[in-house]
């Protein structure tokens, strides 16, 4: 047993911890490993379906960016109306993430996912529609199905291992392909739109999400009932409580700080990115066209950092800890995200935006790796609260990076997202001098 994994069992939620270990097992949803993490390779073949649903997660709202224009239009809408619609999502991933967090560790991963896609289907139909007051249901809709969706399909991914390294690793992946997403999903879904145009896509996701639904519901029950004798037995075991498991949760050392680290960092990088173009434009004549090299620069680096993070954490003797690798990842996103503001000069700028990138996605890799490590069975509520928190900061940076510009310019936007980050740095710190430690025996 890990040192992560004593700290947890030793916590106030070890009991809720001890059921959901019994559970896992019991229901055969862990791949032993005794300690070997799979390599890329094995993990994609075993977790695709997981990975093809959280990507599909991403594509309504891109569709809904690409063609807000079009969609403005058809809705006899002007395009801020329609822009401001976008934030509704936000506001119900948040309510509904935190709301509905504990459940999904009451529930099989599975069905949560298909609760998930269901929703989403229902959106994507409904937006199809054109009318404005279906595009605002589609808008609410799809916050809430990705709110219940990728906290599911990441744990359920972790499930599927019995050791902390292979967990972490898996959570990660769904993540790393949830970048890979939004740095493709563009120009993936303006091809076919060229032959059926903008509703075709939200068609086509509703019907790719009813089939992906079905998937995991009949997954769902196939496990249960294969295995119905031991879940019978597993689930003799009394499982906390809704309010209990935000207790439980809470109790666990070092969790509500890296929730809070997640949280400053969606905000800063996501403010970062909301006045990047803008930025370009003003200091180096960048027009949008051309500025959309920097933009695909930025996403892959945020990919590749995110995809050999977890790599790296996953390893079996890896030289640094989860704890030590976010604070450092932190202080190179620190630095990035002010060298990017006051270079002059566009060949610097480059590689500093591409550091920032990768700083933030080492960031989020090292807190999926350490909530699927320290959560033990309450990660599903946790991976949960955690996507309720980043959609907050996705508000909280973009504002208060508004608010900074207004009084200082791009330095003023600098000060105030650099501050975010400094108190994510110290709060980080906080959760290392809080790391279980490891195991004598």
């Amino acid at each position: 047993m890990s040192g992560e994994t004593q700290g947890a069992a030793a916590s106030p939620g070890a009991p809720a911890e001890a059921a959901g270990t019994a559970a896992g097992t019991a229901a055969g949803r862990a791949v032993p490993g005794h300690g070997a993490v799979p390599g890329d390779l094995s993990m994609t073949r075993l977790l695709w379906p997981f990975m093809l649903a959280s990507a599909v997660g991403l594509v309504p709202f891109t569709i809904y960016s690409t063609f807000l224009v079009p969609i403005a239009h058809a809705a006899d809408g002007g395009v801020a109306a329609l822009g401001q619609l976008r934030g509704l999502g936000g506001l119900a991933a948040l309510a509904v993430g935190t709301a509905l967090a504990p459940l999904i560790d009451r529930v099989r991963r599975e069905w949560a996912a298909a609760g998930g896609l269901a929703v989403l289907a229902v959106s994507a139909a409904l937006g199809a529609s054109g009318d404005f007051l279906m595009l605002a249901a589609f808008c609410l809709l799809v916050g809430a199905g990705t709110a219940v969706l990728n906290p599911a399909l990441t744990a359920a991914a972790a499930d599927r291992f019995d050791n902390d390294a292979a967990a972490g690793r898996a959570a990660t992946l769904i993540t790393a392909t949830q970048s890979l997403t939004a740095l493709l999903a563009a120009p993936l879904v303006a091809l076919p739109a060229l032959l059926w145009g903008w509703q075709g896509d939200l068609w086509a996701i509703a019907a790719i999400s009813s089939l992906l639904a079905l998937y995991f519901l009949l997954r769902g029950r196939h496990r249960h009932a294969a295995d119905g004798a031991a879940t019978t037995s597993a689930d003799g075991v009394e499982k906390p409580g809704y309010l209990e498991s935000f207790r439980l949760l809470g109790a666990l050392p070092g969790v509500i700080p890296l929730l809070l680290v997640a949280m400053l960092r969606t905000a800063a990088f996501m403010g970062y990115l909301a006045y990047l173009a803008a930025f370009y434009d003003e200091r180096f004549g960048l027009a949008p066209e051309t500025f959309a090299i920097v933009w695909t620069l930025s996403g892959a680096s945020f990919f590749l950092g995110n995809l050999f993070a977890g790599r790296l954490l996953s390893a079996h003797r890896t030289r640094i800890s989860s704890e030590r690798l976010m604070v450092l990842a932190l202080l190179v996103a620190l630095s990035a995200l002010a060298g990017v503001f006051f270079t002059e000069s566009l060949f610097s700028a480059l590689p500093l935006t591409a550091l920032v990138g990768a700083g933030h996605a080492t960031v989020a890799a090292c807190v999926t790796t350490l909530l699927v490590h320290r959560c033990g069975s309450l990660r599903g509520t946790a991976l949960s609260v955690n996507a309720a928190g980043m959609s907050f900061g996705v508000f909280l940076g973009a504002g208060l990076g508004g608010v900074g510009l207004a009084l200082g310019g791009y330095p003023g936007t600098a000060a105030v997202l650099g501050g975010l980050t400094l108190v994510a740095l110290v709060l980080a710190r906080v959760v290392a001098r809080s790391a279980p430690r490891p195991a004598t025996d």
